[in-house]
């Protein structure tokens, strides 16, 4: 989801006593606190097939799923930053704040064109430092496709998938899921592709 800045600085305690008042969603980085614009119906969609997919797999398990309200807490250099990943997921029992989480393994963003940029490097730089997550993935809206971010040992690698019938295995999660599934009922399937295959 895109973001505007709005011009005012906030401690971490007021930003997260304002968030509970306010209307809207706002990131925060550093004191600076962010809109969020609303999203898409496809944008919607995509990110509950894998949420929908992801809780059946998980239920009975100590992991929790959390879609687009929950912020994530981040220390980064020294600054307090707090995004709303599109999903995330938790099993980190200590994890357990009314409303943020600081320990996710998986982290789901859903690309658009006012976040691609932001969600591709800003947010894979700031994901990826963090001790407790095993992957990040990036979710194509406007066409089939997802980038998987991976930590195999000390190092992050990285697989592109095109094809619909391309199936991923979601670190953390241990989910493996067809591309295609993600995309039910966006209008994307039924169009025509120059589809790849995993990469």
């Amino acid at each position: 989801m895109s973001a505007q800045l709005q011009p005012r600085w906030l401690s971490v305690a007021d930003y997260l006593a304002f968030e509970e008042r306010s209307e809207i969603k706002h990131e925060y980085i550093n004191g600076e606190i962010y809109a969020m614009a609303g999203a898409s119906v496809r944008h919607n969609r995509i990110t509950l097939n894998l949420a929908g997919r992801l809780m059946s797999h998980l239920r009975g398990s100590p992991c929790e799923v959390f879609v687009a309200d929950v912020k994530l807490h981040l220390k980064e250099l020294g600054a307090d930053i707090f995004y709303y990943p599109d999903l995330m997921v938790c099993c980190d029992p200590n994890d357990c704040d009314p409303y943020y989480r600081t320990r996710p393994c998986l982290v789901v963003e859903v690309l658009s064109s006012g976040t691609a940029r932001i969600d591709q490097r800003e947010k894979l730089f700031a994901y990826a430092r963090l001790d407790s997550l095993q992957g990040y993935l990036l979710l194509e809206q406007d066409r089939i496709g997802a980038a998987l971010h991976w930590r195999e040992g000390g190092d992050w690698r990285r697989t592109e998938f095109g094809d619909p019938h391309a199936e991923l295995t979601l670190p953390c999660a241990g989910l493996t899921v067809r591309l295609a599934e993600l995309y039910e009922g966006t209008g994307l399937l039924e169009m025509p592709s120059d589809a790849e295959s995993p990469r």
